[in-house]
């Protein structure tokens, strides 16, 4: 279906109205901020039940409003620079309200109520039928078109839809998946900065390890410094293959993150087309959009993958079998007092607690 735009000229005072109608726009519903309106950090502004959904999103765990047990405070990303807001133990509640676009938002509903008798519009014209406008969807087709062409022309045995429900429609669509991204990033970006803190978790481990090692070898005679080096070799390949696949991980995260960002930033651009029929030819976005919220992606590693303890080893054997020494897990309990001995800090070093727990919804 081929089909031109036919423009009637605006007036200054309608084209001001549209420019200001486009800056009360909620980058999350979409739609002209609901009040109550917050302000971000950042300046930027959202709907207070949007800042609300995105940072429940973000933070399942947070305790609601309502609840008896003090939470302390969590944090989201503006979803329109990403900028991290960190909010104190009110939530969103915390966050100051924009009185300003408030009342610009009640003096702009107060003036578009009224009737612009000198206000024309502007419509998308049909090629083949120059005098009628493009007001239906053709959904066997997927192309708007106009009523002329049902009736007469090349869609006379399809079926079509009015045209505004079809956009509504996809315009929803879109914002939910839109909605679902930038929920999504938050959470790939959690699971990144966990899995960050599983390296320096590796790496400090590794580091103990190594030293309580050294200090139980440097006690015995020339005989075990050959078996010493290859218990060391060993923990460092451990170490590497450990360190390895996490950081692997980490780039796939990363590049999902990336190529995600800017599928919500071509999204979010093509939520900005103030013509129905144009905006609906880009349907591949859609698809884009919910494809990309629907990847899965690939596991974490288990819980306790970052610890070391099993390159533990016990220097009590008589010395005709220090030759077989190994690595031997789960020594480190019996072997309690030796290591405060030999460690001095060992105390402040206390038990594992980090552990890698991805948030939930990702997929």
């Amino acid at each position: 279906m081929n089909f031109t735009v036919g423009f009637k000229p605006l007036l200054g005072d309608a084209h001001s109205m549209d420019s200001l109608e486009k800056q009360l726009i909620c980058p999350i519903c979409l739609e002209m901020f609901s009040k109550p309106v917050v302000i971000l950090p950042c300046q930027h502004n959202l709907c207070r039940k949007c800042a609300n959904d995105v940072f429940q999103a973000s933070n399942p765990l947070w305790q609601s409003r309502g609840s008896t047990t003090v939470s302390s405070g969590g944090r989201f990303r503006c979803p329109s620079c990403r900028h991290e807001v960190v909010l104190d133990r009110h939530g969103v509640y915390g966050l100051q309200r924009n009185l300003l676009v408030e009342n610009i938002i009640d003096i702009y509903k107060q003036e578009s109520s009224r009737p612009l008798h000198s206000k024309a519009e502007q419509h998308l014209m049909c090629e083949e039928h120059e005098d009628e406008k493009i007001n239906i969807y053709c959904l066997s087709c997927e192309v708007p078109t106009c009523s002329l062409c049902k009736v007469f022309g090349a869609h006379k045995d399809c079926e079509v839809a009015p045209l505004p429900t079809i956009y509504k429609r996809q315009k929803s669509e879109l914002g939910d998946g839109i909605s679902m991204l930038v929920a999504g990033n938050d959470r790939v970006q959690a699971v990144i900065t966990q899995m960050e803190e599983v390296c320096q978790t590796i790496e400090d481990n590794s580091r103990r390890q190594k030293q309580l090692l050294n200090q139980r070898f440097e006690a015995l005679c020339a005989v075990l410094e050959e078996r010493k080096g290859e218990l060391l070799q060993a923990l460092a390949r451990k170490q590497e293959e450990k360190l390895q696949r996490v950081r692997a991980l980490i780039r796939q995260y990363g590049d999902h993150l990336e190529a995600s960002s800017k599928l919500v930033e071509s999204a979010i651009q093509s939520m900005e087309e103030p013509q129905m029929a144009l905006y609906l030819q880009a349907k591949e976005l859609i698809n884009k959009v919910g494809t990309m919220s629907k990847v899965e992606l690939a596991g974490r590693p288990e819980p306790g993958y970052e610890s070391m303890e099993q390159f533990t080893v016990s220097v009590e054997h008589v010395a005709e079998m220090l030759r077989t020494i190994d690595f031997q897990p789960g020594a480190s309990g019996e072997e309690e007092d030796e290591e405060v001995a030999l460690d001095g800090e060992e105390g402040s070093a206390g038990p594992e607690e980090e552990r890698l727990e991805g948030p939930e919804g990702l997929h």
